[in-house]
C-alpha cells in the first residue's frame, strides 16, 4: 500500500510541478545584480508559476510560493555547474537538493537577509541544510495541497495559516520553507514575533498572539514569513548600490 501511495504521490507531484506559462513571472533585475546582491545564508523568495505555486499562494495570500537557501559558489562536489552560485532547496520531485542561481535568475525574486548573523552561525545554518541533501519532500505535503487545486475552499483569511499543518512529522522528509525555518531555529534566530497581550486587549489580538505562537513550530512557516519578518532585511539589487532615476533612458512615445 504504501509503495502505491509513493507511486501515486511522486506522480501526482510531477503533475503539480508544471509550469504555466502564462502566468510566469518576470525577473526585475539583472542575472548579475541578483548575484553580486546575494549573501550566504541569505533566504532567496520566489514567484512561481506552477500548480502547486497556485495553492500555496492562495493558502498564504502572498506573491510567494518557493523558498531556497543561499549558500555562495559550489565547491567541487560535482561538475554539473562547478563554480556557480547555488542554492539548496526542497523540491516536489527531487527532494531537498541543491540548484544552481540560474534556475530562478530569471523569475520575479525577494532577497530575504537575517540581521546579526555571526559568521559562525551562519555556517550552522548552511552545514544544517547540506547535511539534508537528499531527504525527500512531504508527499502528505503535496496531498494536502493539492486538494485546494481541485475547488478553492471559502475559508476565511484569518483561518488560512492553519492549513499550513501539513506533512507527516517524519525528520526525513521536508517542505521548503519549514527545513530552512528549522535551520534558523537551530541558531534561535526569529523569524516572526512574539507579541505581548495585556489584558486589556480585545479577543482578536489575543487570537492573533495564539496563531503567532502556534506557528513558531518550523513545520508551520511559509516563504512569505521571511518577507514579512521584522527581523530578515529586504535586498533590493537593483538599488543597492545608490539609484539615480535622471539617469534612466526612457522609450519615446
Amino acid at each position: 500500500m504504501d509503495k502505491l501511495l509513493n507511486k501515486f504521490g511522486y506522480r501526482l507531484a510531477h503533475y503539480l510541478s508544471h509550469s504555466n506559462e502564462d502566468l510566469e513571472s518576470v525577473s526585475t533585475c539583472s542575472r548579475e545584480e541578483l548575484e553580486s546582491a546575494l549573501k550566504k545564508g541569505d533566504v532567496l523568495l520566489v514567484d512561481g508559476s506552477s500548480r502547486v505555486s497556485t495553492a500555496i499562494k492562495y493558502i498564504t495570500q502572498s506573491t510567494w510560493s518557493h523558498a531556497a537557501l543561499y549558500i555562495g559558489k559550489r565547491e567541487t562536489r560535482s561538475r554539473e555547474f562547478s563554480g556557480e552560485p547555488e542554492l539548496i532547496e526542497a523540491d516536489l520531485r527531487k527532494g531537498v537538493q541543491a540548484v544552481p542561481l540560474s534556475t530562478y535568475c530569471h523569475m520575479h525574486t525577494r532577497i530575504c537577509r537575517p540581521v546579526g548573523l555571526s559568521e559562525d552561525e551562519i555556517q550552522k545554518v548552511v552545514r544544517f541544510m547540506k547535511d539534508k541533501i537528499g531527504y525527500k519532500y512531504d508527499l502528505k505535503n503535496i496531498f494536502d495541497l493539492a486538494r485546494y487545486l481541485i475547488q478553492s475552499p471559502p475559508v476565511p483569511q484569518k483561518h488560512r495559516r492553519r492549513l499550513l499543518a501539513l506533512g507527516s512529522g517524519d525528520p526525513t522528509k521536508a517542505i521548503c520553507s519549514s527545513l530552512i525555518a528549522q535551520a534558523y531555529q537551530l541558531v534561535e534566530y526569529p523569524i516572526l514575533p512574539v507579541i505581548d497581550v495585556g489584558e486589556g486587549d480585545s479577543k482578536a489580538v489575543k487570537k492573533s498572539q495564539e496563531e503567532i505562537l502556534h506557528i513558531r513550530h518550523h513545520s508551520l512557516f511559509a516563504p512569505r514569513d521571511f518577507d514579512v519578518s521584522p527581523y530578515f532585511k529586504i535586498i533590493k539589487p537593483t538599488i543597492r548600490k545608490g539609484f539615480d532615476h535622471h539617469k534612466l533612458n526612457w522609450a519615446d512615445d
